[in-house]
């Protein structure tokens, strides 16, 4: 079950509108060619949490980091709000399974280096604690990286990406090194801030049943190069179980798809 209360937000969605056309991907390795990506067509709408599945190493990871910005697509192209994705923008923040804190800065300094970095700390340092509170770090502002729990390392890093209010928020498995009860905790709080602020979210994760418990769809991809299989809609309310017969459903659905028929 996600344990956070979820409270769902009464005003439009305000994330950004992602569109991804006949994009296809590629390394060179070794002097040859390795494909990547193929042919990926999705449509993804202000304020939908779309969690992707796939095998290991199919292309996912890299999928999001097209997305944003940090790469350039070899065919195809990528739409956020109309326009096309040419590198990094603030209003597209990633979150990577590694909280990655420089340890001589203290949690709020590391929170703030977006700020710092756009040259807008000055006039918005007030936002550093108000997403603190967010996450429920207000009382560790002033803490150093080595004297935090791996899940309140992780807090810290959705903290710096929400001072900037992102429009997209990207999750390159941000829970995957987390202890399982941590884990679940996680889960419901990134869901209850997504519910809240309306941001656009999108997830990859190895994991069916968060896929499940967090994502209003779930795209799943095939072996590399990665092509899309399946996408699901998962019209549940918050907070989900486990046990909820349309959920198993889908997970059986979805490990037939991954070749786990085995393991139903």
């Amino acid at each position: 079950m996600v344990t956070a209360a979820i409270r769902a937000t009464e005003s439009a969605p305000r994330g950004s509108d992602l569109s991804i056309r006949r994009l296809s991907h590629r390394f060179a390795l070794e002097g040859a060619p390795l494909d990547v990506l193929r042919n990926i067509d999705i449509d993804v709408a202000p304020g939908e949490f779309v969690a992707f599945l796939g095998p290991s190493g199919c292309g996912k990871s890299t999928l999001l980091r097209l997305v944003a910005g940090l790469e350039s697509p070899s065919e195809g192209e990528i739409l956020c709000d109309g326009e096309a994705v040419s590198g990094p923008d603030p209003s597209r923040i990633i979150v990577l399974q590694d909280p990655t804190l420089y340890p001589w800065r203290k949690v709020a300094a590391n929170v703030s280096l977006g700020l710092e970095a756009r040259g807008v700390l000055k006039q918005q340092r007030g936002r550093v604690g108000e997403t603190l509170r967010l996450v429920g770090l207000s009382d560790f502002a002033n803490a150093y990286p080595h004297q935090l729990s791996g899940g309140m390392a992780q807090r810290v890093s959705l903290a710096r990406a929400l001072v900037n209010d992102p429009e997209l928020l990207i999750l390159d498995e941000p829970l995957g090194k987390l202890d399982s009860l941590t884990r679940l905790t996680m889960q419901g709080e990134i869901v209850n801030l997504w519910r809240n602020a309306g941001f656009t979210t999108l997830l990859v994760t190895h994991d069916v049943e968060e896929a499940l418990l967090m994502g209003t769809r779930i795209i799943v991809l095939s072996e590399r190069p990665a092509s899309i299989k399946a996408d699901i809609r998962v019209d549940k309310p918050y907070p989900r179980h486990r046990g909820d017969a349309d959920l198993v459903a889908k997970r059986q659905e979805i490990l037939k798809l991954l070749g786990f028929e085995a393991a139903l």
